[in-house]
């Protein structure tokens, strides 16, 4: 499917003159390792935003808990529109009324490497593992390090579908769980979301 079909409904939400989003008009690197970003969403509900690039978009799951370092932990990820590449540095406040309307932070990213393999030991790409319903990945971010893996767990026929996101093997030491969201620091300027709020918010 083309980037510009798969931003559809990313586009149809949004005005990007008033909400300051990007429009997605960056095409992929080549040879470029995939990208990955967790995002902090103080709107209606405070939740994680957490995106995989997958060709020339970010494939998105809205995680409420946010990702743990815990193998113990089985986090809920609800699929949202997929998001343009450009999304990955967006911080900032969407204006209230707005869909999405609130602060976000760019909590961490970096890049990513694709695990999956099916029975036999062969190398699956890692969009159609997603397409299959289980993916596992190793993310290189500033925070988060490490294997993880999305589950589908309901396939959103009758229900909404949804997905588990969990960190495989052995727990870190450091920064063990999830981190407080309202004290949680941008990895990109170093702001809380309350600081982004009162100094965005102004603008």
């Amino acid at each position: 499917m083309a980037t510009e079909d798969r931003l559809r409904t990313y586009r149809g939400r949004r005005d990007s003159e008033r909400t300051g989003e990007p429009s997605g008009k960056a095409a992929a690197t080549a040879d470029a390792r995939p990208r990955f970003v967790v995002q902090i969403h103080d709107a209606r509900r405070m939740h994680f935003d957490f995106r995989l690039q997958v060709g020339d978009v970010l494939k998105s799951w809205s995680v409420p808990k946010g990702p743990s370092t815990d193998p113990g932990d089985r986090r809920l990820a609800v699929p949202t529109e997929d998001h343009p590449l450009e999304y990955e540095d967006f911080e900032g406040v969407i204006p209230k009324g707005e869909y999405g309307g609130g602060t976000v932070i760019v909590w961490d990213h970096g890049t990513y490497e694709p695990l999956s393999h099916d029975r036999r030991g062969r190398p699956v790409g890692f969009a159609e593992s997603l397409e299959r319903g289980h993916a596992t990945f190793r993310l290189h971010g500033a925070k988060l390090h490490g294997d993880f893996a999305l589950t589908r767990f309901r396939a959103g026929q009758d229900e909404e579908e949804a997905w588990l996101l969990v960190r495989k093997g052995p727990a870190r030491a450091e920064g063990h769980g999830t981190p407080d969201p309202r004290r949680a620091r941008s990895v990109r300027t170093g702001r809380t979301l309350a600081q982004v709020a009162a100094d965005d918010g102004r603008q």
